[in-house]
């Protein structure tokens, strides 16, 4: 039987945890024996407003079931006061899951600064809020779990959200360069793209909980990735209805053309090349030089 995996003792910051994933993460790592802020804002979907009654409603759930958890109302923009609140409470943190997230279509043709900037300041601005006002105490601490959550819409991309497309895009990114610069400190960074139902896809939490994409199946993946026993990290995993999928880029074969070859022509002579993948080159976490080998061979540092 497999060991349980429990975060007693641990300080666990869930953003966005009035509804949807973020209140299933919530009830889970609290079920595990965490202390659990729980952070959200209380505003609409499209990010609108604001109240303190799903923060309350969650911590409520959680003390009910004998549960630790305090409430947290704050913007995620404004992630000092979120990391402040668990630091207030119980005098650190160990996991943050950058859950909280906004969502509405805009065809980019009626795109205007104010919906592009919206959008971009929860997911990115947001996520960099909390993660920057909490990364230098998991280094000194010598700990530290982080999770940043992209989509499908992210990965793959969707007409009609290009803005929220570009955030989640950006998610990915972020959670691989922190994964290589916390390394060495045990603080790892991951990233999951979820395939769910949520109140971002109009579905109550009744209707998560019966739904055979609930977010229950986020809930559990989340606890493996923050546990203190597991190494992934700098990772990508499309997550949904009990499926998982680790993501990894891909380069086609190469297309070599050289020095006089390299001509728009040739290219398109040569272009059918690009889409073959029978022996596809899968670059490493922090690999950002494979053309660099290619072109001067593996001594090509300092040649650049």
């Amino acid at each position: 039987m497999s060991k349980t995996l429990t975060f007693d003792d641990q300080v666990v910051v869930v953003t966005g945890a009035g509804n949807g994933i973020g209140r299933a993460y919530a009830h889970e790592f609290a079920k595990r024996g965490a202390k659990v802020v729980v952070n959200d804002l209380g505003g609409s979907v499209d990010g609108q407003g604001q109240s303190s009654d799903a923060a309350d409603k969650v911590v409520a759930e959680i003390t009910a079931a004998n549960g630790h958890a305090i409430p947290n109302y704050d913007s995620v923009v404004e992630g000092e006061k979120i990391i402040q609140a668990a630091l207030d409470a119980w005098g650190k943190v160990d996991v943050l899951l950058n859950n909280a997230g906004i969502a509405y279509a805009t065809p980019f043709a009626e795109m205007t600064p104010a919906l592009w900037k919206r959008m971009l300041d929860v997911h990115i601005e947001g996520t960099y809020a909390c993660t920057h006002a909490v990364w230098q105490k998991m280094l000194d601490q010598g700990y530290g779990r982080l999770l940043f959550t992209s989509s499908p819409f992210g990965l793959h991309a969707q007409a009609n959200f290009a803005h929220y497309s570009a955030a989640k895009a950006a998610m990915l990114g972020l959670s691989k360069a922190l994964a290589l610069e916390g390394m060495e400190k045990n603080v790892h960074a991951n990233a999951v793209a979820p395939f769910s139902a949520s109140r971002m896809t109009g579905r109550t939490n009744e209707e998560q909980a019966a739904s055979p994409f609930g977010p229950r199946y986020l809930a559990q993946l989340a606890v493996w990735l923050c546990h203190a026993d597991t190494r992934e990290t700098g990772q990508v995993f499309e997550v949904g209805g009990g499926y998982i999928h680790r993501v990894r880029n891909e380069f086609s074969q190469g297309l070599h053309v050289p020095d006089e070859q390299n001509t728009a022509e040739n290219i398109a002579a040569g272009a059918n090349v690009l889409s073959e993948f029978g022996v596809g080159i899968h670059p490493g976490l922090g690999d950002a030089w494979t053309i660099g080998r290619e072109v001067l061979g593996d001594d090509w540092a300092g040649s650049f």
